[in-house]
């Protein structure tokens, strides 16, 4: 028996020796998870960390440089304040404009933020990492005050920065019209990712090629080829709402309007409370229009005026497909609401119902960014002579719907200093 113990004995010690080796490399293994874990985590907190502070740092910088100020020196101090010093040891903040890469490497409105931070480890010397080196970037806009046309390049403008599917798209095209766009695209603020813009039945748009169709969100469209051009563009930069720009300064002061002549068919411009026009009334002087009811014209009715303003502060605005509508936006250098035809302040949030018929003409801008407009069709080769700009807005009927926008008939105002995050 004991000749067959000591047989067997080496055996047993090469046993022990290989438990041994798996031992130690399981070890190895535990301290490599260890490092995996703790200091992967430990890295992925601070890359939130350097994006918050190159986040600040980027709209710091861009802040003052809009104030006209030393921007470099307020972004490093943003990134200073969130724990980043620029040391050039543990950390740095690099700090470009145009950004070195990217899709705004040629456009000097972009400011450009790297944070770099190198981590010490805790287990990761064991396996040969020391340090870990983290990095990330912000872009922020600049767009300073300039003064000119509004949404430039665009007709027609739905605001609204999201939208239902079930109710009030951001815009919606249907039965029988036809968008006929000329001079201007079309642009559509809301992010909605499947219905910012719908077409359903057989509602068309027709543009020229070079012209904008611009979408934030995604697009619903059941006929294809109705569009023309087709596909839009979706996924675009959105605008802040309110919209960036100076609305009109523009009211009435104390003159009150009246109606005037032998037979009451004329008026004078000025406050009016209550519906209008009043009865009767088919001729409008030259100036501004502030009305304190609904702005209404009826079916077999007309209304005539050039060079005027109307300024409808909290209520509908609704013009017939049978009516005769003349309309004309004063023009002058010499007023600041020049090229203005049709305004709801930001506080108006009714409906705006634009119509005519084959006589009718609009000439100017109808600014109405909190309201639901309702495009009806005009049956006029001239059509709408008018940038126009709603929250929403609906296209249906049976006409061709005709926007021939150019700037020299429409409002301009400033672009106020903007300032937001890229990327």
């Amino acid at each position: 028996m004991i000749k067959h113990s000591k047989l067997f004995q080496p055996y047993r010690n090469s046993e022990r020796g290989q438990a041994l080796i798996l031992i130690v490399f399981a070890i190895i293994g535990l301290f490599g998870v260890s490092a995996l874990a703790i200091d992967g985590g430990r890295a992925y907190l601070e890359r939130r960390n350097l994006q918050a502070a190159a986040d600040a740092a980027a709209l710091a910088g861009a802040l003052k440089r809009i104030e006209g100020g030393n921007w470099r020196a307020a972004a490093l101090a943003s990134a200073d304040t969130n724990g980043y010093n620029n040391d050039g040891i543990s950390n740095t903040v690099e700090l470009n404009t145009p950004p070195i890469d990217g899709p705004y490497s040629d456009n000097p409105e972009y400011i450009q933020v790297i944070i770099t931070s190198h981590l010490d480890t805790f287990f990761g010397p064991l396996v040969g990492v020391p340090s870990l080196r983290v990095s990330t970037q912000a872009v922020s806009q600049t767009q300073p005050a300039m003064y000119g046309e509004m949404f430039e390049g665009y007709a027609l403008v739905s605001l609204a920065p999201n939208s239902r599917c079930e109710k009030r798209e951001g815009f919606v095209i249907s039965e029988e019209a036809t968008l006929w766009l000329q001079g201007g695209g079309l642009f559509i603020n809301s992010n909605n990712p499947t219905c910012a813009y719908v077409q359903f039945g057989s509602g068309s748009v027709r543009m020229d090629e070079n012209l904008p169709f611009t979408i934030v969100g995604g697009a619903t469209i059941q006929k294809p080829k109705l569009h023309t051009p087709f596909p839009p563009q979706t996924g675009a930069v959105p605008m802040s709402y309110p919209p960036p720009y100076q609305m009109p300064k523009v009211g009435c002061g104390s003159t009150n309007a009246e109606v005037i002549g032998i037979d009451g068919s004329a008026m004078t411009p000025g406050n009016w409370d209550g519906d209008f026009p009043p009865e009767g009334v088919s001729r409008l002087e030259s100036g501004v229009y502030c009305i304190g009811g609904d702005f209404i014209v009826d079916g077999g009715t007309s209304l005539e005026g050039d060079g005027v303003t109307f300024v409808v502060k909290h209520d509908n605005i609704r013009f017939s497909g049978s009516a005769t509508i003349k309309l004309t936006a004063p023009i002058s250098e010499g007023i600041s609401y020049s090229g203005l035809l049709i305004y709801m302040p930001m506080g108006n949030k009714k409906t705006l119902t634009l119509n005519g018929n084959y006589a009718s003409e609009f000439k100017g801008t109808i600014l109405a960014p909190s309201a639901h407009i309702q495009l009806n069709g005009m049956d006029n080769d001239d059509g709408f002579a008018s940038q126009i700009v709603g929250y929403t807005i609906e296209v249906k009927g049976m006409d061709v719907v005709r926007i021939f926008y150019k700037d020299e008939h429409n409002f301009d105002t400033f672009r106020m200093p903007e300032v937001r995050l890229s990327q």
